[in-house]
Formats: C-alpha cells, structure tokens, sequence
C-alpha cells in the first residue's frame, strides 16, 4: 500500500470532518483533497513524472501538507529544504538533488535570488505570496492562482512501488557535504503505522504541527494523523505564548517539540493561564533534555510525556520513553528516571547496542557500545553516495553512530555521539563542518568544535580557537565570519582563544578533552 492510498481512505471515511487549521484557513477533508488533485494536475502539467523531485522552502502551513501528498500521488520525491540555511547551503542541495519545481514562500525570496543562474535543473519556482523579484519572475508562477486553474478530480496514480523513493532530506556530513536521506514510501508508511500503534493515534487526536515540517521531528505526523482522521493544526513557527493559547483553543491533544521549545513555554509568565485538559501526550526529542525539565512539563500540562529518539535515516523514531505497564506503579521519581531516558525501541525496528566486536552490552546502564538498528523504516541509502551508504549499512544493519547504555528493562540512554554531533535546539550541527569554514579565516591556526551544555539549546556551538603567531582576532569576528557560510545556528556561540588544542599521543585533537573543560 502506497502513501497515494492514505489521502483517498480519509476523504471516504471522514469527508466533512475538518482536516486543517492554519491561521484563519480551515479545511474538511474533502476540502484539502481538492486542493491537491488541482496541485497534482498542475505538477504533472509542468512535464513531472515518477522519480522527478519536487523542492519546497516554507513555513508550516496547509501548502507544505498539499505538497507531501502531491508529491505521492505522483510517485515524484519530495525534497523539504531547511529555511534556517545559507545560500551557499540551499544552492548546493538544490545542485545535489535537482528538482524541475520549486515551491516557495516569499519570505525566502531573497535567498532563492540566484537560484533560477545558479541551479540549472529548477524549471520552475511556485511561489505562495507574490512572484519573487528580477530573474525569479522568468521561473516565477503563483501558487493559488495556478491551483485555481485546475481540475478538482483524482489523477490516476501511476504505479507505485514500496521501493519508490518519496523522500529526500538532507542533514549535514561529517566532512560538510550534505548527504541526501532517501525515504521510501515502505518506510514513512511502516513508521506512520507504528505511532498510530505505538501513540494510540485516532479520529479524535487534533496534532500540532510546530515543529518545522521540513523536518521528520513534526513531518512524519502527516501522513500518520491523515490515516486515522486526525486534525492537523499549523503554526508557522513557533511562540511559546501562542502555543500555550493554541493548544485550549484548538484541544489539542498531541505534539512532538523539542526541548528549547519546551523550556521556554514552561517558563513562560502565562504558562498557567490556560487549559491544557485536552493534551493526552507531549513528545520530546531532537535534543538533551534534563530531568528537571521533564518533571516540571509533567507537572504544568499534565498529560503523559515520552521523550523519543530517533534519525533522519529511520523515519525517524527508534525509541520511546514510553513507560510498560508495569512500571507505572513505581513511585513517581523512579518513573522519572524511566521517561528522561532515550527509551525503548519503537514497535516495528529491531535495536541493538553493541560492542567493538559486534556483541550485545550488558544489561547494566554501565557498559557503552553503539546503537545499531534494522527494520521497514531505515532507509536504504543516501542520494547518489554508495560508499556512505556501504559504511553506514552493514550486513543489514544501520550503524548509528551513538553510543549508548542500556538498563534491565531494555531501555536505553545515550552517553555520547562517535561523530562529534552537536544537537543544539532541535538541530544537527557536525563539529567538521563548522571546523572546515574555521579553518579557511586568514588568522586561524588550529580550531576545534565541541557541543556544551546549555540550558536554553540543550547545547550550543563551541569553537576553541589557535591563531597564527602574531595574529590578533576577536570572538565576535570569528563568530560573524562563520555566519557568512553557514546557518547562524551552526555558528559557534562561544569563541576561546588557547595557546595550542590538546592532542592525543597520534596527534588528533583530543575533544573529550575540550569538552571535559565543561563538566
């Protein structure tokens, strides 16, 4: 069963029941159905076929969902592309991935100015609001008017395998490549069944989409809320204050943040000025989260909390916090320990963690070894990198690159990341990437990035800095100098000058090291 077969199942089985909420736009499902055959006729118009990718850069809103179903009815890949990027980063995406079709919000127009010269395969950038500036209005076409010359009426599918690709995000590489996560339409629609089991998801749920959607932290709720007629609810992005209003006026009863978001909302002057009695679950994920921070959310919303775990490459859940039966009559403290870990494994991966030498650890929360995985929801590979794709698949399993320990319960909490992983307010950030544009300053010696702890990010961005012998720079010029090459959130933070890096008795930088400094 392809995911073009999920839309179809809720228009007949809740036509008139009200699909979305985004702003003052709402929507039955029969409703939004129309609005993405008219997408799909004019898509296929514009010569896309199966295989094709289709681009898109925007904020929450119904559109990013009418492109996620477009794009399977078509059988065409659906690449979501970060707006808290660079230029230089979406160009380069674009470049890899090649998409015929853009659709884009014009509040990115400036970012996309020189994309319809420097990214040849864009036939066509479809915007939201207006029709972009200089040479974008050569590309440009309007998204509703184009909608409103279409027909309302299904395509007939084209044949769909469970093999087909219908996803392409991209995370960062190590050596600041970006590698392309192909998503199969078997694993988002494996891993949509698995929360509807594992979450208990139904007709009544209303999800909030907070979380971007270009992201699988929020994405995956799209087609998993869609299959059981669920209501899903946007904000364009987010504001503590409107998401504690939204969540009494629009009942909502489930959504997934990460913790900054968290934070700041239990924090907020107005946290206890409203209702919260329609939230059943808060999930959290995409980044550390302290005990008390769990505790204290529990506390405010009162509604049962899973912290969950996952990646990019499994669609993404792999664990839950999720407490068995039994332990739900251990006094409150002992849960907490429980739900502030990274979980149990989700209902349809296999996980293990295992040693050096591929052997499972002790069942002690003592011994470290790697998180490896199996299942219907890991990707096959990345877009056009076979030998990326040997080393991180092996013999069948997904070598995740976290290390963890595992307690007697079989639930697992990770210590530490082999790649140097920096997980700062919901996003990746690899230590080489940011190393990479260090090290192209004219002052710059020697530089190492490391995660530390922060109580807002859950972790920011560290550079420890060499100079070259009578050079003199600042922290705020390194620090703008990164922000003219990457995504400010991928910018060190904190500059600190040293007089060499530690090193190990090879000569590599010794990073646990640096990080220790903070513990």
């Amino acid at each position: 069963m392809p995911l073009s077969e999920i839309l179809p199942k809720a228009i007949r089985l809740y036509p008139e029941r009200e699909a979305i909420v985004c702003g003052n736009v709402r929507m039955t499902y029969r409703d939004f159905a129309r609005r993405v055959w008219r997408l799909c006729h004019a898509l296929q118009g514009f010569g896309l076929r199966t295989g094709d990718r289709l681009a898109i850069l925007h904020e929450n809103c119904h559109v990013f969902l009418e492109a996620y179903f477009a794009a399977a009815h078509l059988g065409l890949i659906l690449v979501p592309l970060n707006f808290r990027l660079s230029i230089q980063e979406l160009v380069g995406i674009l470049n890899d991935s090649t998409p015929r079709v853009l659709i884009a919000q014009d509040i990115f127009s400036q970012k996309l100015e020189e994309v319809p010269s420097l990214v040849p395969s864009v036939e066509k950038i479809v915007w939201t609001e207006g029709q972009g500036t200089g040479e974008q209005e050569r590309v440009g076409l309007q998204y509703e008017s184009l909608l409103l010359a279409q027909p309302d009426e299904p395509l007939k599918d084209p044949s769909i395998s469970d093999d087909t690709v219908a996803h392409l995000y991209y995370t960062s590489g190590t050596t600041g490549r970006p590698k392309g996560v192909m998503l199969t339409h078997k694993n988002v629609k494996s891993h949509a069944l698995g929360t509807i089991a594992e979450l208990g998801l139904r007709e009544r749920d209303h999800w909030f989409h907070v979380a971007p959607l270009f992201h699988l932290a929020d994405a995956w709720a799209t087609f998993a809320i869609t299959w059981v007629g669920g209501k899903h609810v946007m904000l364009p992005r987010f504001e503590a204050l409107e998401v504690l209003k939204s969540i009494e006026r629009e009942k909502i009863t489930l959504t997934n943040l990460i913790p900054t978001m968290i934070n700041l909302m239990i924090n907020h002057p107005r946290v206890h000025d409203f209702d919260y009695s329609s939230l059943r679950i808060l999930l959290s994920g995409g980044a550390p989260i302290a005990p008390k921070v769990v505790s204290r959310a529990i506390d405010v919303f009162k509604c049962e909390y899973i912290q969950t775990y996952g990646m990019t490459e499994t669609s993404p859940y792999l664990t839950l916090s999720k407490l068995k039966d039994h332990l739900r009559g251990l006094p409150p403290e002992k849960q907490l320990e429980f739900k502030s870990s990274t979980g149990r494994e989700f209902i349809n991966v296999a996980l293990r963690v295992v040693d050096d030498h591929g052997n499972d650890v002790a069942r002690d929360n003592r011994q470290v070894g790697e998180i490896i995985v199996k299942g219907d929801t890991v990707t096959p590979g990345y877009w056009n990198l076979p030998e990326e794709t040997a080393q991180a698949i092996k013999g069948g399993w997904l070598y995740t690159g976290d290390l963890a320990v595992v307690n007697e319960e079989e639930y697992i909490t990770i210590v530490d990341r082999k790649k140097d992983m920096i997980i700062t307010g919901g996003e990746n950030v690899y230590s080489t990437e940011v190393e990479n544009i260090l090290y192209t300053h004219p002052r710059v010696l020697e530089a190492a990035v490391v995660g530390v702890p922060d109580a807002h990010w859950g972790e920011i961005v560290k550079a420890y800095v060499v100079l070259k012998p009578g050079e003199k720079a600042s922290g705020e010029e390194i620090i703008e100098f990164c922000k003219n090459s990457l995504a400010h959130y991928k910018a060190p933070k904190i500059v600190e000058f040293l007089d060499t890096l530690p090193k190990t008795g090879s000569g590599k930088v010794y990073k646990k090291g640096l990080r220790e400094r903070h513990s």
